[in-house]
């Protein structure tokens, strides 16, 4: 697997549509652009996921909580003032400016702003958001280093970027993932845990 990709390649992969790794703050990624691809078919059969397992989006700024979102609540915005960019993927009621083909069947989308600048620029080299789950075939661990992308996967993509800044600060862990429709709950809790965010709700 070759180390020599750049951002600008990756971008350029991306707005072709296709599908490319790249590092976040927890893990390596596996993403699409999600204004120049079909939909998130591609991850589903690179990965061998579930396909009933929707796919989050990673974004660039807080603003984006209300651009994709509609109706969210005022914890939701707190926990994103608070923890993003980091660990924390909130799932909203998604607006239109979510295609159909990302939305959960409940037509909801989850949104993350990671905490790494190689993923945070290659957001804004391609224009938009990606959509992203972690870069290992379904059942095999996440890579938290370039060394440890699975070549299998790595060859059904068009590059696999490394962390111009190295590996040393992949966490490993997966982010939190709270709902926030209608009620809010975890569904998944990671370095963020059910007492951080209870904190917010007083």
């Amino acid at each position: 697997m070759s180390t020599s990709a750049t951002l600008s390649d990756a971008a350029r992969a991306l707005k072709r549509g296709e599908a490319v790794i790249f590092p976040t703050d927890t893990v390596y990624g596996l993403g699409v652009s999600v204004r120049d691809a079909a939909g998130p078919d591609v991850l589903y059969h690179v990965k061998e996921r579930d396909r009933g397992k929707p796919i989050a989006w990673l974004v660039a700024s807080l603003a984006d909580l209300d651009r994709y979102g509609v109706d969210v609540p005022d914890l939701a915005r707190c926990l994103a003032a608070r923890y993003w960019p980091g660990p924390l993927t909130l799932i909203v009621r998604a607006s239109d400016a979510v295609p159909e083909s990302f939305r959960s069947a409940a037509g909801t989308i989850g949104l993350r702003m990671p905490d790494n600048a190689c993923a945070r620029a290659l957001i804004d080299e391609v224009g938009c958001p990606l959509a992203t789950t972690s870069a290992n075939l379904s059942g095999h661990a996440s890579p938290c280093s370039f060394a440890a992308i699975d070549p299998e996967l790595a060859a059904r993509v068009s590059l696999a970027l490394p962390d111009p800044a190295g590996d040393q600060t992949k966490s490993g862990l997966a982010s939190t993932v709270l709902t926030c429709t209608p009620t809010p709950h975890i569904i998944r809790e990671g370095t963020i845990t059910k007492a951080d965010i209870a904190a917010l709700e007083k």
